[in-house]
């Protein structure tokens, strides 16, 4: 009688116990040999056994009824199906008369009704073990989800407990993701010289390996670093420690999406047009091209207006001057993010403690309300009237207190990313002068400003407040000069805070008004 050996390896994770293809090949040519069998061939594949489907099992089947053999030779019956389709071709083979035999290493089997029988419950047993299994992982990872934790393996930057089954922070790794996120969203850095920078900071793979462009890419598209996951097609709030803020994550985002928008072909390159309005007449300003140059003119479709042509060269010198006013050094500018981190550290420490005191406040005032309860039911000391107003008050002075939490927590230290957005901004400012982009210099006015005129040949615009700031450059302003306006809560509780970086900046001249850079 004619043999085919059948060796198989799922890819699915949980048969990763299962011999290997070669171990299951040598134990079954060792067995044959042993049981003087004759082997016409031998055929292996990786694929799982779940559904029907498998090429070379099903080949298999073919050549048999082919008559090229009328026998398998194979490790185990689960090898040969986990499915009840593929089970039942076996079987209805024996049954035909087209398949005689089948041996394995590890399960013993007869042609006979009571071995067909102990080989469906084989082939049965298989298939409940792959159900029940997935079923319990499934179980599993919905129990992680409910809980707000990541079922899966942990993204760079985190690593998975194995004791608590939970995502621990990679304290090794962290702040180089953190600071990749921190770089592209700048502007100045693409994927490879983010890829770069993690290379040179020794951050690679969990293999080992160094991370591709497209592994960079993944990693600034992930929202898992701000605190949130997506499983099976639903946003899960995760209870892992965020590396970055949503809002650094949104800005990296809109540098990528800038970046891979397709540049339209224009028919003139006029970068201004549409941009700007008259300040005579009120009408759009657009342009047109004469002798080799750029002019920009009024529409003067309102009236007749007297507003002179003006050169695209003498328009975007205007424009330089503005942006050489806000544009901040690179020293100055590192100096001022690393105070903010120390700045961020601190209101951290400081909004606990308050976030304390305020629901210790809240519980004084709940034990309040149960003495009063107890009072009046104890009968005599309070009438039903007088109960009822001081539960009210009560009652009101406990929402305030709830309220006061809320807004705290919400806007305790919402000033420190769009600070920071800022400073990387006015920092980037000096790189718009070196590369002569003029859509990039409106891309920029456009954040720093609006209702942009001309008006007798001269660029105005209304600034907003914390570049208006910036641009008028007041002597003697300090660090918190540049906060005036934030709400109220915040500064009670930050007042050492904006002593300490006031001082900073005294010490190295820096007299810019930084604060009133994010009043919008």
């Amino acid at each position: 009688m004619k043999y085919f050996i059948y060796c198989r390896k799922s890819t699915d994770s949980e048969e990763r116990q299962v011999l290997s293809i070669e171990a299951q090949l040598a134990e079954l040519k060792e067995f044959a040999a042993k049981e003087k069998l004759e082997i016409v061939a031998s055929l292996c594949e990786a694929q799982t056994a779940k559904e029907p489907g498998r090429k070379i099992f099903g080949e298999m089947l073919d050549r048999i009824c082919a008559g090229e053999a009328s026998g398998i030779l194979a490790w185990h019956p689960d090898r040969l199906a986990r499915n009840s389709i593929d089970g039942g071709k076996i079987i209805y083979l024996l049954d035909t008369g087209k398949l005689l035999d089948l041996k394995f290493s590890t399960f013993w089997f007869e042609n006979t009704p009571q071995g067909k029988f102990m080989l469906s419950i084989a082939f049965g047993q298989s298939k409940y073990y792959v159900d029940n299994l997935s079923e319990n992982i499934k179980r599993g990872h919905r129990q992680k989800l409910r809980k707000g934790i990541w079922p899966g393996f942990a993204p760079l930057g985190y690593l998975n407990n194995h004791r608590t089954k939970e995502i621990d922070l990679d304290k090794d790794k962290a702040p180089f993701i953190r600071k990749a996120f921190e770089l592209y969203a700048t502007g100045d850095y693409t994927l490879k010289t983010i890829k770069q920078f993690l290379a040179d900071s020794g951050i690679t793979s969990y293999r080992n390996k160094p991370l591709s462009v497209s592994c960079v890419q993944r990693i600034l598209k992930n929202h898992f670093y701000y605190g949130v996951f997506k499983f099976n097609g639903e946003v899960y709030q995760g209870s892992h420690e965020s590396i970055i803020s949503k809002k650094l994550f949104d800005s990296v985002q809109q540098v990528m999406n800038n970046r891979g928008k397709k540049k339209r072909k224009r028919k003139h390159e006029f970068a201004f047009s549409g941009f700007m309005r008259c300040g005579n007449c009120g009408c759009m300003i657009t342009a047109e091209k004469q002798k080799g140059h750029n002019y920009y003119r009024c529409t003067k479709k309102k009236q007749k207006c007297d507003e002179k042509y003006l050169r695209e060269e003498n328009l975007v010198e205007q424009m330089k001057d503005f942006i050489q006013k806000v544009s901040l050094p690179d020293d100055w500018a590192e100096n001022m993010i690393l105070e903010l981190d120390k700045e961020k550290e601190q209101t951290k420490r400081e909004s606990e403690i308050i976030a304390q005191n305020l629901k210790k406040e809240k519980a004084k005032i709940e034990q309040k309300v149960e003495k009063l309860l107890d009072l009046y039911i104890a009968g005599g000391a309070l009438t039903l009237e007088e109960y009822q107003a001081k539960k009210q008050k009560l009652l009101n002075e406990k929402l305030d207190i709830e309220q006061k939490i809320r807004d705290f927590e919400q806007s305790g230290n919402n000033w420190l990313e769009p600070m920071r957005k800022m400073i990387f901004e006015a920092k980037q400012a000096k790189i718009l002068l070196s590369q002569g982009d003029n859509y990039q210099i409106r891309e920029f006015l456009k954040n720093v400003g609006s209702n942009f005129i001309l008006k007798d040949k001269k660029f105005n615009f209304a600034l907003k407040i914390g570049w208006r700031a910036l641009a008028e450059g007041e002597p003697n302003l300090s660090f918190s000069n540049w906060r005036r306006g934030w709400n109220s809560n915040y500064r009670e509780c930050s007042n050492r805070g904006r002593s300490r970086l006031d001082s900073v900046y005294a010490n190295q001249g820096y007299c810019q008004p930084i604060d009133t850079l994010f009043l919008r």
